[in-house]
């Protein structure tokens, strides 16, 4: 089997182990990044990570934190595939001569230019994923918010507009009804690569740093540039410390870009990327930045651990 065929398959065999191991912290990261700024007085839907399980648990059942995996695992194949069979592609252009081993700086520039090619598929999947798993906490704070403003006015003008809220909250069936709303309503295939900007500012720099630390973690632990005798609990560790360090690198990218994904595309709250930012730090401070963080780094951790340790696995089983 052809390097290209290897990558392709064990990239998948490793996405797949990755999602299964991270999605339920990733539902708990975008509920807490999307979550609107709650009005003067009152408190967020959520008080933190913990309560956002409870309620999700509470509301949707445990199937809840794994809400908009189908979109991912739909293309987890392609996505995974293309990050390193494209990481693979640039390690053969860097080496001096074949079969020699990269330094970490050729890992990086190869992190990165996988990290150009993935933008383009984690875009439109996530921006589905984004969405549905969003939309419990932003159908529910649509009202709430309303009920708050018509607070002063009688009774039954506060029902009415809190009525009116929850309709308008958009309901989705799963992924391909997200996709399909995107399509007829929101400019078309236009609409599926909103938040590409910050996508491939999370992705180009956060590939470049993980592949970059995974490959110093590995060299650390083995005393040197040979890294084959390596056993899995090396591999899984090293696949975790890499994993964090591309979350702590980018993390404020990702929020700009969950906010604009789920963002109102008739009424729009954020004009760009760098509106969005301005608006979070005005309205949130440096906190509103890293909202969702500590879910994101519980999840970086044994997800990025499993898919690496499946990857390196399946590829020396090839």
């Amino acid at each position: 089997m052809g390097d290209v065929a290897k990558d392709l398959a064990a990239g998948t065999v490793g996405g797949a182990a990755q999602l299964v191991v991270g999605h339920p912290f990733d539902t708990i990261k975008v509920k807490l990044q999307s979550q609107p700024t709650p009005p003067p007085g009152q408190p967020p839907k959520f008080a933190g990570a913990m309560d956002a399980v409870k309620q999700t648990i509470s509301a949707e059942g445990p199937r809840g934190l794994y809400k908009g995996m189908g979109a991912p695992l739909a293309t987890v194949a392609a996505f995974n595939a293309v990050l390193f069979t494209v990481r693979g592609q640039m390690e053969a252009l860097l080496r001096s001569e074949p079969g020699a081993a990269l330094t970490v700086g050729q890992q990086v520039v190869a992190g990165a230019g996988a990290g150009v090619a993935v933008s383009f598929l984690a875009c439109p999947t996530e921006l589905i994923k984004c969405r549905l798993q969003a939309q419990s906490a932003l159908a529910t704070a649509a009202p709430a918010a309303a009920a708050a403003a018509a607070a002063p006015a009688a009774g039954g003008a506060a029902a009415t507009v809190t009525a009116t809220a929850s309709a308008a909250a958009v309901k989705y069936g799963g992924p391909l009804d997200v996709a399909r709303h995107v399509l007829r309503s929101e400019g078309g295939v236009r609409g599926l690569f909103k938040g590409l900007v910050p996508t491939m500012a999370r992705e180009i720099p956060g590939n470049a740093l993980m592949f970059g630390v995974y490959e110093a973690t590995k060299q650390f632990i083995a005393g040197g540039q040979d890294t084959s005798e390596l056993g899995r609990g090396s591999l899984i560790l090293a696949g975790g410390v890499a994993g964090a360090a591309f979350w702590g690198s980018v993390y404020p990218t990702d929020v700009v870009k969950s906010k604009l994904q789920v963002d109102d595309f008739k009424n729009p709250k954020y004009s760009g990327s760098m509106d969005a930012f301005k608006k979070i730090l005005a309205a949130d401070g440096a906190r509103g930045l890293y909202r969702g963080f500590g879910p994101a780094m519980a999840r970086s951790v044994p997800a990025n651990g499993a898919c690496f340790l499946a990857y390196e696995v399946t590829r020396s089983l090839l």
